[in-house]
């Protein structure tokens, strides 16, 4: 276990427990303590830990090696809150063998070499410091943008006139390899999470794309629409999160929808995010599709996994959500 890995802040006067004789045990009253005996000794430091064994029964019946290889089974967020059981699985989740898998599986593209010389000169050879702190795409979820806009409906005997407030959404699910699905549709996340998949149909609408992350958090993105007409988009986002670490918040920066010539794109062999590489925002290879940028729809994405689809927010309808605030 790297010594980077763990931060522990003692001050000089509590290294040792002799100087608290009165304080032998603490006392608590929380109903799950009764594992450890109903009373809990003070938690010595890290580097210090006491050689006495340990009364937790869980403990007892599981080995060191068997946790540690259950953990290993586990993604980085479900690792995160097994962090939070006791100190001794804490401990066990701070292994920079759990972090360096994590790591090179999510940023493969970049190549185990380069990774490796990444973690040694940027994050102090922290494996958890790099997942931490490195702009990473999550792909165990959706990405989610809720918009809204206020449709005037029709003139009714000239006393009123309704009003409508019309709701869509815009879906993203990144994959590793550098592709991505997008979606748009008024159907609410707990019904479009169905769709976006390789396998979906025609009729779901669900559309590839390429994309690339750069180091400071921005990512390029380039989709097709096939049609009469073919129709390139063109979207530039910036990846955050509301803490560290969490990367749930996509800033859409720039929409575009541009023209391409079908013979240019027939004889093209790779990605469209190639093809599009070193245009002009306002370049268009098809004069019958002239280049667009858009100004509406831009809400922000906030990321929901795949486990909270059926009960998140989002699904709320407009009557009970008019606006909605990603923060």
């Amino acid at each position: 276990m790297a010594s980077s890995d763990i931060s522990v802040d003692i001050r000089p006067d509590f290294n040792s427990l002799d100087h608290f004789p009165s304080m032998r045990y603490i006392a608590t009253d929380r109903p799950w303590l009764k594992l450890y005996g109903i009373r809990v000794q003070p938690m010595p430091p890290f580097r210090s830990l006491s050689c006495k064994p340990d009364p937790a029964l869980i403990h007892h019946c599981l080995p060191d090696e068997l946790l540690l290889e259950i953990f290993t089974r586990m993604n980085p967020y479900t690792l995160g809150r097994a962090a939070c059981v006791c100190r001794k699985w804490k401990y066990t989740a701070r292994n920079p063998a759990l972090w360096r898998a994590a790591c090179l599986k999510t940023w493969q593209r970049s190549g185990t070499e380069a990774n490796y010389m990444m973690v040694w000169s940027l994050y102090d050879s922290s494996w958890r410091r790099m997942w931490l702190q490195r702009p990473r795409i999550r792909i165990d979820g959706l990405y989610v943008s809720r918009n809204t806009y206020i449709h005037t409906g029709v003139t009714e005997w000239q006393f009123k006139k309704t009003v409508n407030v019309v709701c869509y959404y815009r879906y993203l699910r990144f994959f590793p390899s550098g592709k991505f699905l997008y979606k748009i549709s008024p159907d609410k996340i707990k019904d479009a999470v169905k769709c976006m998949h390789f396998r979906a149909s025609k009729t779901d609408c669900v559309f590839k794309g390429d994309y690339i992350l750069s180091e400071d958090g921005q990512i390029e993105m380039a989709l097709l629409y096939p049609g009469h007409r073919y129709t390139l988009v063109r979207m530039r986002l910036r990846l955050r999160g509301t803490t560290i670490g969490a990367n749930n918040r996509l800033d859409v920066l720039k929409i575009l929808t541009t023209g391409v010539n079908a013979t240019e794109l027939k004889n093209w062999t790779g990605s469209i995010l190639e093809l599009v590489e070193g245009w002009e925002e306002d370049e268009t290879h098809d004069p019958d599709v002239p280049a667009v940028s858009h100004s509406r729809g831009l809400s922000p994405f906030v990321f929901v996994p795949f486990e909270e689809a059926d009960t998140s927010e989002l699904n709320l309808p407009v009557e009970k959500m008019d606006y909605y605030v990603p923060g």
